[in-house]
Order: C-alpha cells, then structure tokens, then sequence
C-alpha cells in the first residue's frame, strides 16, 4: 500500500501541472487578444497629431505590422526564454521595468500573508472551540462587516484614523524613493499591509470556524476522545490537521486574489507597485507590459493552488488513500 501512495500523489502533480500548462496557454491566448483590441500603440506613443508616414514608420521598428499569428508566436516563444519583450513606452526591457515594481508589491503579499494567516487560523479555530459563547458571537459579526467592506473604503478609513484627522502617526502615502527598497521605508508599509490583512482575515477565519466545528463532532474525534487521549492531543493531532485541508484552498484563492487585488491598494496608497504599473500601461497602450503582468497574475493563480492541493492531501489522510 506504501508503495502506491508515493506514486498516486506524484501522478495527481503530474496531472495538475499539465492542466495548469493548459490553462496557461487558453490564458495567453485571451490575454494577447484582449490586449490587441486596446488600439494601436503607434497611435498611443505618437499621439493624434502622429502623421501616416510617421505611424507606419514606428508599426515597422515594434513590428506591430506583421500578422498577429507571426506576433502571438514570437511572444510565446519569447516567455518560454524568460523574454517579456521591450516596453513600447520606455523603450526598455520589460524584465528590468517590472523588476523593483514587483518587489515592491511582493514584499507587501509577503507581509500581509505572514501575518494574515496564523491569525485567521487562529481567530476561526477559537471561535469554534468557544461555539456560541461571546468570543465565537463577537468575532462572527466583527468578520462579517469587514468582509462587507471594499478594500480601498478599509484603506480610507485607515488613513482617516491614522494618517489624518484622528491620531496622524502613520503616513497617509507610501511612497517608495526611487532606488530604495521597502524594508528601507517600513513606516510606509504598515497602512497597505494592514489593509490587505483585514481583507484577507474575514474569509480564511470563517472558513476555518466551519471547519473546525465539523471536524469536531466527527466521529475519529468522539473516538479520540473516547480512548482517553488529552484534549490538547486531541484538538493538535486530530482535529487541527484535518481541519486545514478545506482551509488551503481558501488561502490559496485569497494569496491569489492578494497579488491582483493589491492593485487597488496601491493606486490609494500611491505605492510603487505593480498597481502603477498596470495603470501606466494601460494609459500608454503598452502591450508588453500588460501582457507579462497578466501572465504573471496567471500563472500565480496556477502555482497558489496546485500548492494548496498538494497540501490538502498531505494534512488529509482520506485523500492520500484514494490516490
């Protein structure tokens, strides 16, 4: 039997990274479309007072005049090599315009993760062990109306009561110097991670509570408890580890959701992440740029949950048995 589990969790792996290959390509394929129906860059770099001669001349030097198969292609290819392309507006390796961009925006998914998942862990295996008592009630309603609540409403609401009118200790912009790092400007960072921490918090905490109080009037659990084991035992060994699995797919979904829904954040925040980013691109019409972050959000989504999966199945022994 120890034989085959080895090789039904390598062969399930197996199948996921295929179908996220899959996904990957139907996803550039919608992308590198959607990204041609934005206009013409010559038009957008040039402006509207550009002359005939003068578009034709930039379409040729970007090579936006060869058939768009011939395009799709060459960008491929050129992802599969680690290529991005240049940037249309910067006239500059994507790779090296995206690069502090998404360290920026990396240190903020990191910190917020950090932070947020221990606690909502925490907060959702608590309110189901005290189940219908005041912290278990309290907790419920706090998540609930946060959860009611849009990021940028929570982030207004942050600076208003620490930036601004109320206490005034934290900066109401986290603005990043040119050349310098987060982790050099960590005041900057406290309002953004906070935010996406309550974003992230509700969700995971709910999921977790109704988790956990399931796993709890299992039977393996009644029987645990039966043989005489201490509750502690009870609740590390048995209950906790189970409990989790439901719970990775949701932290995987909201990591996912973190990496593309910091743009708003940042854009409040006027941090310099892949936010900016995104909105300069769009504004210049450059497609190289778009097309790597959304490949890059893409991508995230695929890697996020075929390591929640895996997890899953690690912390549950039912569905290690029937791989």
């Amino acid at each position: 039997m120890n034989r085959f589990r080895p090789r039904g969790v390598w062969g399930f792996i197996l199948r996921r990274l295929l179908l996220g290959v899959l996904v990957l390509i139907l996803v550039s394929i919608l992308v590198f479309l959607a990204t041609q129906a934005l206009g013409d860059p010559a038009r957008a770099i040039l402006g509207r007072q550009a002359t005939p001669a003068s578009l034709a001349a930039l379409r040729r030097q970007l090579h936006l005049n060869r058939p768009v198969i011939d395009q799709y292609w060459t960008w491929v290819t050129g992802l599969l090599h680690g290529n991005l392309g240049i940037s249309l507006a910067a006239q500059e390796p994507v790779t090296t315009l995206l690069r502090p961009r998404l360290v920026n925006s990396g240190v903020l998914v990191v910190l917020a993760a950090v932070l947020s998942i221990p606690l909502s862990i925490a907060i959702g295996a608590w309110a189901a062990l005290k189940r219908e008592k005041v912290f278990d009630q309290t907790s419920s309603n706090v998540l609930l109306a946060l959860a009611a609540l849009p990021e940028f409403v929570v982030a207004l609401v942050l600076v208003i009561l620490f930036a601004t009118t109320v206490f005034h200790v934290l900066p109401a912009i986290s603005t990043i110097p040119p050349g310098s790092r987060p982790w050099n400007n960590w005041v900057a960072l406290v309002l953004p991670t906070v935010t996406l921490v309550i974003a992230v918090v509700p969700y995971v905490s709910r999921i977790m509570r109704a988790s956990m109080i399931e796993v709890l009037e299992s039977d393996y659990v009644e029987m645990a408890r039966l043989k005489g084991l201490p509750e502690r035992t009870v609740l590390v060994r048995h209950a906790l580890p189970n409990a989790l699995g439901p719970v990775f797919q949701v932290i995987a979904l909201n990591l996912a959701y973190l990496a593309g829904g910091i743009i708003i954040i940042e854009v409040v925040f006027n941090y310099a992440g892949i936010g900016s980013a995104v909105q300069e691109a769009v504004l210049n019409h450059d497609l190289p740029v778009i097309q790597a972050l959304a490949m890059l959000l893409a991508a995230v989504y695929v890697i996020l949950n075929l390591l929640a999966d895996v997890a899953t199945i690690l912390v549950t022994p039912k569905l290690r048995t029937r791989l």
